[in-house]
């Protein structure tokens, strides 16, 4: 099987023009770019949409009626197309091409690169372990600190091995992933079932026996990552150095290429949804491989509709702008505004709403994070987190 296949839409030779906008991109190493200002903000608000569903119980989600309700079922195959993966992507890509700016400025001003990076990654190890274990067990952090150490090998790579590299890891990972979902047996997991009530008790328990779920929880996932997700969100990140070096974060995808995403987003969409319908529990495995697959072109298309919307004005989607300057500090508001609503404000509703209701609730919080951001860079230039982290990368 050619993983590239799937997972490497915008695969060429390295010719002249990929030359020529890695030029552009080193000479704007200095300026902010307005564009991925607002996709990372688009990024981190769409990653909520997601989210919510695990903001009480953090490691099944949302329990679906059974049968599924019409609501549930239309909101489920429009998630398919449009937010299951895409967000988790897209902030990975903008992660990778973040880190690949980060070393290109260290380089510039002489500074030891690689044990800046190195430092920078460690304190955001840290940062995900205190969010996974204190506040809410559904970080991604940790996975973007272990994926990170993986790309910094591959910063100073051409074009082509960084992609080839970046597809082995992808596909590698996806191989695992399909094996070890298969060796997972059945679990019934639905509104009222005995495993719902189990965890509905277990996560709305005193604060001090969550704490021991999360810290459970954390430490599974640090078995999980090196296994699969560091690959995976690797592979992922070093794409978003490909896209940084050719210039696509200026000018967005050409139309051959933003066709072929519109069709590989359709067809690999509409096999993850009727597989993840369907009432063989392998097929209900698989199609999370297809889920993975199907994020990566929506996930390019985004960045193009953003790029042409924006068009690197300062003024366009201004506020999806300042969330995305103020992403880090966004990421860990939203946990302790869902958590703080779910878990201790108002635990009932986890028995009680229905995945409209919870979308709702993800529309008011964003709305909120929309609101505040821009008001708080009025009289802040970084946000507290943000802050807090540069400060301790460079205290030595």
């Amino acid at each position: 099987m050619d993983s590239s296949a799937h997972i490497n839409p915008l695969a060429s030779k390295t010719n002249s023009n990929d030359i020529t906008l890695e030029k552009n991109s080193q000479n704007n190493i200095t300026h902010r770019n307005a564009n991925m200002d607002a996709l990372r903000g688009f990024a981190i608000i769409g990653i909520l949409f997601m989210n919510i569903f695990f903001m009480n119980d953090s490691f099944y989600g949302y329990a679906t009626h059974y049968p599924q309700i019409q609501s549930d079922l239309i909101l489920e195959v429009f998630s398919n197309f449009f937010f299951e993966g895409r967000f988790i992507t897209l902030l990975s890509i903008l992660f990778g091409a973040g880190l690949y700016i980060q070393y290109s400025r260290y380089e510039a001003n002489n500074l030891p690169s690689y044990p800046l990076l190195k430092r920078r990654l460690k304190w955001l190890a840290a940062f995900g372990l205190i969010h996974g274990v204190f506040i809410w067990g559904g970080d991604i952090l940790l996975s973007y600190a272990f994926s990170g150490f993986l790309v910094l090998n591959y910063h100073t790579c051409s074009i082509e091995q960084i992609k080839k590299r970046a597809n082995q890891f992808m596909f590698v990972a996806l191989l695992i992933i399909t094996a070890v979902s298969l060796l997972i047996g059945e679990e019934y997991y639905y509104r009222g079932s005995e495993l719902h009530l189990q965890q509905l008790a277990s996560w709305s328990a005193p604060y001090t026996d969550v704490l021991l779920l999360q810290l459970a929880q954390v430490g599974y996932m640090m078995l999980i990552i090196p296994l699969t997700l560091m690959w995976f969100l690797g592979g992922l990140m070093m794409w978003g150095m490909v896209l940084y070096r050719q210039g696509i974060f200026e000018h967005g995808l050409n139309r051959l290429t933003l066709m072929k995403c519109g069709l590989a987003t359709l067809l690999l969409s509409s096999v993850d949804s009727l597989l993840s319908f369907s009432s063989n529990p392998i097929y209900v495995e698989f199609s999370t491989i297809m889920m993975m697959l199907s994020a990566i072109p929506m996930a390019l298309i985004y960045i193009h509709l953003i790029i042409k919307v924006c068009q690197n004005s300062k003024l366009i989607l201004a506020p999806f702008q300042a969330v995305g300057k103020l992403a880090f500090s966004c990421y860990i508001l939203q946990s302790i505004m869902g958590i703080s609503l779910f878990r201790y404000i108002a635990p009932e509703l986890n028995t009680s709403l229905d995945r409209v209701e919870y979308i709702g609730i993800a529309v008011v919080m964003s709305v909120i994070q929309l609101a505040l951001a821009p008001l708080y860079l009025r009289y802040f230039k970084q946000g507290p987190l943000e802050l807090l982290w540069r400060k301790l990368v460079s205290s030595k």
